[in-house]
């Protein structure tokens, strides 16, 4: 009886945890920036840029994922970036601004756009965006929340 038990009771808790077989953690070994995101969506990495600032996927159905870190140069506060971000897209639909970072969403040449910055320290600027086809948000909208969220950096 003890034997079924530690099954059944193992079993349980295997159930209660979430599978995450598909999720990778990249950190980008120059800024520190770091995301965790589903690999089995963005199966394709493309060539990381010369300078090392950050890395880009791609996905089958033309979702893109792209990473990366950068000096503050521009002196750029998060209301400013929001702006600069905001200014590049056809349409801005949604921005949200906190002291150390910003989220702005939109549209840019009919894909839908993410783009999420958070400020680190040594005046850096660690940042995400997607960009998706508008007719695939409901599948994207999910995982931009999820990963934005895990979004970090020093």
């Amino acid at each position: 009886m003890t034997r079924l038990f530690t099954a059944v009771f193992a079993l349980a808790i295997a159930a209660a945890i979430p599978v995450t077989a598909a999720e990778r953690t990249y950190v980008n070994p120059r800024f520190g920036t770091t995301i965790t995101f589903n690999d089995s969506v963005f199966t394709t990495m493309q060539p990381e840029p010369d300078n090392g600032d950050g890395a880009s996927w791609s996905a089958p159905d033309g979702g893109r994922l792209l990473v990366w870190g950068q000096y503050n140069a521009l002196d750029f506060t998060p209301t400013t970036l929001a702006d600069d971000v905001a200014n590049s897209l056809d349409q801005e639909t949604y921005r949200k601004v906190g002291s150390r970072w910003m989220v702005v969403s939109g549209f840019d040449e009919g894909e839908i756009v993410y783009h999420r910055a958070e400020f680190g320290g040594r005046d850096v600027i660690h940042s995400m965006e997607m960009r998706y086809p508008a007719d695939l948000a409901k599948h994207y909208d999910r995982l931009a929340s999820r990963m934005a969220d895990s979004l970090i950096g020093p």
